[in-house]
């Protein structure tokens, strides 16, 4: 082999490891940065009927939403749906549509780095129970239930675990703590050093922490009955996800998990029917979400 190979050979081997080292340095800021940035979809329907438009004052940032009124005057508690990541209050609609005859008022708002909401960040619960918080503050409500798919699932059983008001939750497709569910989203290349390196400057960029946004661990703080849903062939978030969260549970609990179904089709018309088959079951036996 000529000297002029060998040599050109070297500098090749050298510019492949520094690429590498280049490579691996980046790769704790693209795993923080598809941590906290989600893509957002844009908003695109009108306030559907019986629904007016509002923004809200959460935690350093203006949530849009809908206040839905029914028109039929009850003493139920106001549902509040909470969407999942990369989401928004369109996919409410049916919610709405479903609730407001039935005599329940509605609440629906793009979370944070959602939709029309303002929001660098998404903290998957850590501000996003606070901004929960905020809405039923600004709206009024002094009873709630929640529902919740994915990452409102996650949002609703941490704020339940602090807010007195919220007397139900039905969660579906959750995830019991974000740095388990981070970790087993994370690509191979990732390695353990990497993916901690990801989350500490996730935890600098957006200033919170990965380990409170654990619903797992507000789950022994819950007192109220807790729905939980998963797809039983939930690819994306493991039902072993719901079940530890179940068990962490002190209160009445139920857990579904959904034949056939993966993490976005769990919650199709049979159990919207067992929903809301629980929620007046609730009303019914006199239950918190009741009074």
């Amino acid at each position: 082999m000529g000297k002029r190979v060998t040599i050109a050979i070297s500098i090749l081997m050298l510019l492949a490891a520094a690429a590498a080292t280049i490579a691996q340095s980046q790769l704790p800021m693209i795993g923080a940065s598809a941590l906290l940035y989600p893509s957002r979809r844009p908003s695109l329907l009108a306030a559907p009927e019986h629904c007016v438009e509002r923004t809200f004052d959460g935690v350093g940032v203006l949530l849009s939403g809908w206040v839905c009124t029914a028109q039929n005057v009850t003493n139920k508690p106001t549902i509040v749906f909470l969407h999942g990541v990369a989401d928004n209050r369109d996919s409410s609609v049916s919610v709405i549509d479903r609730f407001l005859p039935r005599g329940f008022n509605v609440i629906v708002y793009d979370s944070r780095r959602h939709g029309r909401s303002e929001g660098a960040r998404c903290t998957y619960g850590f501000f996003e129970k606070q901004d929960l918080k905020r809405v039923l503050d600004q709206s009024g409500v002094e009873r709630a239930i929640l529902i919740g798919h994915s990452l409102g699932a996650a949002v609703a059983l941490q704020a339940a675990a602090i807010d007195a008001r919220i007397t139900a939750v039905v969660a579906a497709s959750t995830f019991s703590d974000l740095r388990s569910i981070a970790t087993e989203r994370a690509p191979v290349v990732f390695t353990s050093s990497l993916i901690d390196a990801a989350f500490a400057r996730a935890e600098h960029d957006a200033e919170f922490i990965v380990d409170d946004v654990s619903p797992v661990r507000a789950a022994a703080a819950i007192t109220v009955p807790v729905f939980l849903i998963h797809g039983a062939l939930d690819r994306e978030t493991q039902p072993a996800h719901s079940e530890r969260v179940f068990a962490a549970l002190r209160g009445a609990k139920q857990l579904l998990l959904v034949p056939n179904a993966g993490h976005n089709d769990a919650l199709g018309n049979e159990v919207w029917q067992k929903i809301e088959r629980w929620i007046d079951a609730l009303q019914a036996a006199g239950a918190p979400s009741a009074r």
